[in-house]
Formats: structure tokens, C-alpha cells, sequence
């Protein structure tokens, strides 16, 4: 009999896991508070803002701001997931989550990492038919179109975070319980297993890569398409609007997808927990907080939208 299966037999499993959190080093418990306190007000602020201003904007009703609004929304809740229990870890000599607590934030976790991968490819779609097909954009990019494409979305979000919780919820945890990490994540709960985690990783390995793969060949292929009609445009003017319009899109998904390719696309050994809880605070609580700020920041259109709404409002205070 293996010493793995012995263990599972001669041990109760666990009912709670102990988070040990993004550091040790009591002098930065606090800063780290203040920090990624602030990181998250930004982040609700910046997210229900731009909802706020797609919403009450009639010049930001097109598709492309249809995309922006449910990304905005997928960040809120990817970071609310995430950041209220990190900043526990901060205040707290040992962060306790419950073993169902646990299994639903692995939940959540996946589904809003999935889907902020399928809704960074649905926007790369949008600008696809709008710079490549420009005169059909309104009849392919219809609403009931953007409805469904949202919808896919959150499907496909759905089924992913279903499979990876299930198959986790099937193992069998004896001791250890504390988890290297600030969250319940999917590769620092298999290393606590007793029992065999094999269709756990080649499930992994499936479904990271195949989602990764599907969505950077679908927004490679688009902005293949996108940069060869740009440059048969002949006036510099227009290049120039049509590449604005792509880079803030352009730089949201290098970040998003750079720090998940640090994370999981490596060899074991290559790098630490430490690293590795580093690279996971990007897609889990920056990313989420600068994705409004570079689609406001790099959008004409947002930025004239947001004056208009606060020259009403100071227009409106006057009388």
C-alpha cells in the first residue's frame, strides 16, 4: 500500500486551511495592508466608474464599450474574490479559511480568470470587424450578437471553474493544512493531497493550455488582420486612430497574459513560492485595478465622455 493511501486512511481529513499569506516579515504586514488596501478602493472605483460611465454616456453605446463594461465587471468581482481575504492575511497571525470557503473561492477564482481570458478575446473580435469590416460592423457586431458572445463567455467560465473545483473537491486532504499561498489556489492544494493528484494535473495542464492556446491564437490571428488592413491605410491620421483604438486592448492583454505564462508555462524548479506569489498578485489584484485606468487614460472617447458627465455636474452644482 502507498505511504500517500496509508495517509489518507490513518488520518481525519481536514475541515480548515491555514493561509499563510504573500509574506512572513511582520515589518511589512502593515504597509502591505495600506497598499494593496488602496490598490483594491482603486480598483472598485476605476471598475464602477467606467460601468457607471458606459452606462449613463449615450457616446459609449457601442459594442466595443459592451465588452469594457462586463470586463469591468468581471474585474470587480475577480479581485473581490481575491484581495478581502489577502488583506486578512495581513492583520491576522494565521488566516483560517474553511474547506468549503476554500473550494468556493477556488470556484470564483477560476471562473473570473477564465473569463477575463474569453472577454480580452471578444473584444480582439470587436476591433477585428471593426477596423478589417468596417461598413458591416453594426449588422455583425449586433446586440444580440454581443449578448451571445457574453454569454459564451461566461459559459465556458462556468464549465472550467466547475471541472477544476470537482475534480479538487474528489481528493482527499490528511495534514498538512496550511497553504503556501494567499489564496486557494489550484497548484498549492495538490502539493497537500494525500491522495493521487494525477487526473488533477493533466486536467491543469488540458484546460490552462487549451484555454491559453485557444484565446492567444484568436487574438494573434485578429491583430494579424487588424495591422495588414492598418497599413493599407493611406493617411497617417487614420493609421493612427486605428491603432489607438487597439492599444489599450493590446497592452491589458500583454500584461494579463504575461504574468499567467510566468506563472504556470515554467519548469517547477525554476523559480519560488516567493516568485510565484509575486507574479500571481498581477492577475489577481493589479491587473484588475489597471484595466480602467488604461482603457480611460488611452480613450478619447472615454476621456471626452467623463468630461462631458463632470462639466454637467459642475454645470448642474452652479445652479
Amino acid at each position: 500500500m502507498s505511504q500517500r493511501k496509508m495517509a489518507s486512511e490513518n488520518q481525519s481529513s481536514v475541515t480548515e486551511f491555514y493561509l499563510e499569506g504573500l509574506t512572513n516579515e511582520p515589518s511589512l504586514q502593515f504597509p502591505l495592508f495600506l497598499l494593496f488596501l488602496w490598490v483594491y478602493v482603486i480598483t472598485m472605483l476605476g471598475n464602477l466608474g467606467m460601468i457607471f460611465l458606459i452606462a449613463v454616456s449615450s457616446q459609449l453605446k457601442s459594442p466595443m464599450y459592451y465588452f469594457l463594461s462586463n470586463l469591468s465587471f468581471i474585474d470587480i468581482c475577480y479581485s473581490s474574490v481575491v484581495t478581502p481575504k489577502l488583506l486578512v492575511n495581513f492583520v491576522e497571525d494565521q488566516s483560517i479559511i474553511s474547506y468549503a470557503g476554500c473550494m468556493t473561492q477556488l470556484f470564483f477564482f477560476c471562473f473570473f480568470a477564465i473569463d477575463e481570458c474569453y472577454m480580452l478575446t471578444a473584444m480582439a473580435s470587436d476591433r477585428y470587424v471593426a477596423i478589417c469590416n468596417p461598413l458591416r460592423y453594426n449588422v455583425v457586431m449586433s446586440p444580440k450578437v454581443c449578448s451571445l458572445l457574453a454569454t459564451a463567455v461566461y459559459v465556458i467560465g462556468t464549465v472550467g471553474a466547475l471541472a477544476h473545483t470537482g475534480c479538487m473537491a474528489r481528493l482527499s486532504f490528511c495534514g498538512p493544512n496550511l497553504i503556501n499561498h494567499y489564496l486557494c489556489d489550484i497548484l498549492p492544494l495538490l502539493k497537500l493531497s494525500c491522495s493521487s493528484t494525477y487526473i488533477n494535473e493533466l486536467l491543469v495542464v488540458f484546460l490552462l493550455g487549451f484555454n491559453v492556446l485557444v484565446t492567444t491564437l484568436a487574438i494573434l490571428i485578429s491583430y494579424a488582420f487588424i495591422l495588414s488592413n492598418i497599413f493599407f491605410i493611406n493617411s497617417a491620421k487614420g493609421r493612427y486612430k486605428a491603432f489607438s483604438t487597439c492599444g489599450s486592448h493590446l497592452v491589458a492583454v500583454a500584461i494579463f497574459y504575461g504574468s499567467i505564462m510566468f506563472m504556470y508555462f515554467k519548469p517547477a524548479s525554476s523559480s519560488s513560492m516567493t516568485e510565484e506569489k509575486v507574479a500571481s498578485v498581477f492577475y489577481t489584484t493589479v491587473i484588475p485595478m489597471l484595466n480602467p485606468l488604461i482603457y480611460s487614460l488611452r480613450n478619447k472617447d472615454v476621456k471626452e465622455a467623463l468630461k462631458k458627465i463632470i462639466g454637467r455636474r459642475i454645470y448642474c452644482t452652479k445652479i
